[in-house]
């Protein structure tokens, strides 16, 4: 089930759609997608997809109604946040849009992004962990895309912030040793 605003299935601007999560590389993202909108007059289109507890097939095996209800406000809240920790008040100086839709991230993208012309900008996938568990969003888009698919690197302070994690876990010095 899947739901999207028809002003962006009928508009003639080519149209840039950033996925949206709220990670740092989401971010990243929506930045840069809001950067190629003003290089080319064209829209973006923020998107957030969201799933019930235990994906559809459990929720198929133990509706609850209220949960889900409960889950898309945190998805609509989440987005929202996401916009504001990126653009500030004022949002972005370019036509742009978002929605949240509900299925999984990789498909609810590949549908939304379905003409030749658009452009599917994806932050680039989390930890090593969480893509040994799951396959890559940015994989799925760029082997079922009909447009172009930009994978935005992770930023500098992503990577500095896994490293002072990892340091963290392993109590390991944060600060550098001084040289003597």
């Amino acid at each position: 089930m899947m739901y999207t605003d028809e002003r962006w299935n009928t508009s003639i601007k080519r149209r840039i759609i950033a996925g949206v999560s709220g990670s740092l590389g989401s971010l990243a993202a929506l930045h840069h997608a809001v950067a190629e909108a003003r290089r080319g007059d064209c829209e973006v289109l923020a998107v957030l997809a969201w799933e019930p507890p235990g994906g559809e097939h459990g929720y198929r095996l133990s509706p609850c109604p209220p949960l889900l209800a409960e889950v898309r406000k945190a998805a609509v809240e989440r987005l929202r946040t996401a916009i504001g920790e990126a653009f500030g008040a004022d949002g972005p100086d370019v036509d742009f849009g978002s929605v949240v839709i509900r299925g999984e991230t990789g498909k609810a993208l590949i549908h939304l992004a379905d003409r030749p012309d658009d452009l599917l900008v994806l932050g680039a996938s989390g930890s090593l962990l969480r893509r040994g568990l799951r396959r890559s969003v940015v994989s799925y888009c760029v082997e079922h895309a009909v447009c172009p698919v930009l994978a935005v690197p992770r930023p500098a302070l992503q990577h500095e912030l896994e490293s002072l994690r990892r340091r963290h876990l392993w109590h390991l010095p944060t600060e550098p040793l001084p040289t003597s």
